[in-house]
């Protein structure tokens, strides 16, 4: 899983040597205002640690989805601010620390151009990549620099590995995965490598819906792949431990999700919705269920809210399982995304052992046990 990936100790003597650093500082803004700054803090060790050695830091980092050009809503300005607010709070020399412009202001990011590599690495000494939001993805900072300069993995890529490889490698049983979200079709190849080594696994969210209907069940109008039933049907058929809904949140004819006012009444509904109504939610049955299966569990790996939670009506059967992770004596290991905003927002982000910091990255590495970045930095 993932093993001989530099870490910083392999680097070479840094005093007064410049350091490219690949940070993941895809912050939220609201009209230019930060409104998390985790992913700044979460690269504060690695820069600490640079800065200890003597080098100068060059950080670059992407923000939202410029069109590879320069946009306003899209400028490091924030960020680099707070960078260094939260630097000479730690009473680090924050003018030793330089972040870059944006890099998808520039098309060679996404397309890999190696003459944006080659001015990326222009001047610097070492490479580190920390971004593990980003490392499933071959763009030029990701995949470029260890082909040019010694590289090493960040505190925070470096743990991330540690964390994921070690639910694929040697967990603590019985090991529980909890998937939910949107789509089977978004997260089928990872459903399929973790039914290879965890004991059992949760399905909520909107992707239980092709599920029921594979076990015959109606789902109103709820969301639904007809081209995946077939596929759920061989998962559920083959004699793997996959729990479902057994009862279920449904907003009836003439609801809408986010407008309470609109009418449409709430209930709960068995494992069949009816027609014309949207399963929203897994029941309070369900979450009782689920949180018993949990709490047994030792080691659980939570990716996908339960419902349409940002909806205060239909956040219950994510808020059950948010608590339940939280409460389990096992290891528990939240999969980034929404799962993240979830734990944060009901409160159990810091009673959890590990939020990961990425979304796609967390998935892909479960499901390949590597990812692009690091197989550039093995390569370096």
């Amino acid at each position: 899983m993932s093993s001989g990936v530099p870490v910083l100790e392999d680097l070479p003597d840094l005093d007064g040597k410049a350091v490219l650093v690949r940070a993941d500082f895809n912050v939220p803004l609201s009209d230019g205002v930060i409104a998390d700054d985790l992913r700044i803090r979460a690269a504060l060790p690695t820069i600490e640690w640079l800065l200890s050695k003597g080098a100068r830091v060059t950080a670059c980092s992407h923000l939202g989805r410029p069109k590879g050009r320069p946009d306003p809503a899209s400028d490091v300005a924030p960020v680099r601010a707070r960078l260094a607010e939260l630097l000479t709070a730690k009473g680090l020399d924050a003018a030793r620390v330089t972040l870059l412009d944006n890099l998808r202001w520039n098309p060679g990011e996404i397309s890999n151009d190696p003459a944006f590599v080659a001015q990326l690495v222009e001047g610097h000494d070492a490479y580190v990549n920390d971004a593990f939001g980003a490392s499933h993805r071959e763009h030029a900072s990701i995949v470029g620099p260890p082909a040019h300069l010694p590289s090493a993995a960040g505190r925070l890529l470096a743990r991330e590995v540690e964390v994921l490889g070690g639910l694929r490698e040697n967990p603590k049983r019985p090991f529980c995965a909890v998937m939910g979200g949107s789509k089977v079709s978004d997260k089928l190849a990872v459903i399929e490598s973790l039914l290879a080594v965890v004991d059992s696994l949760i399905i909520g969210g909107g992707m239980c819906f092709t599920f029921l209907a594979a076990q015959g069940h109606s789902v109103g109008a709820s969301l639904f792949e007809p081209d995946m039933v077939d596929t759920c049907k061989a998962l559920l058929d083959s004699g793997a431990t996959i729990h479902l809904p057994s009862d279920i949140t449904a907003l009836g004819p003439g609801g809408k999700l986010f407008e309470p006012d609109a009418g449409g009444e709430v209930r709960q509904v068995g494992q069949s919705v009816p027609d014309g109504w949207m399963g929203v939610d897994i029941g309070p049955g369900t979450a009782a269920e689920f949180t018993d299966v949990l709490l047994d569990a030792r080691t659980i790996l939570w990716n996908g809210p339960m419902g349409v939670f940002e909806d205060p009506r239909f956040e219950a059967g994510t808020a059950s399982v948010a608590k339940a992770v939280a409460e389990s004596r096992g290891y528990s290991v939240v999969g980034g995304g929404d799962s993240a905003a979830a734990a944060k927002q009901f409160g159990v982000d810091r009673d959890v052992d590990h939020v990961s910091t990425g979304g796609g990255a967390s998935l892909e590495l479960l499901e390949k046990g590597d990812l692009p970045g690091l197989a550039a930095l093995r390569s370096s």
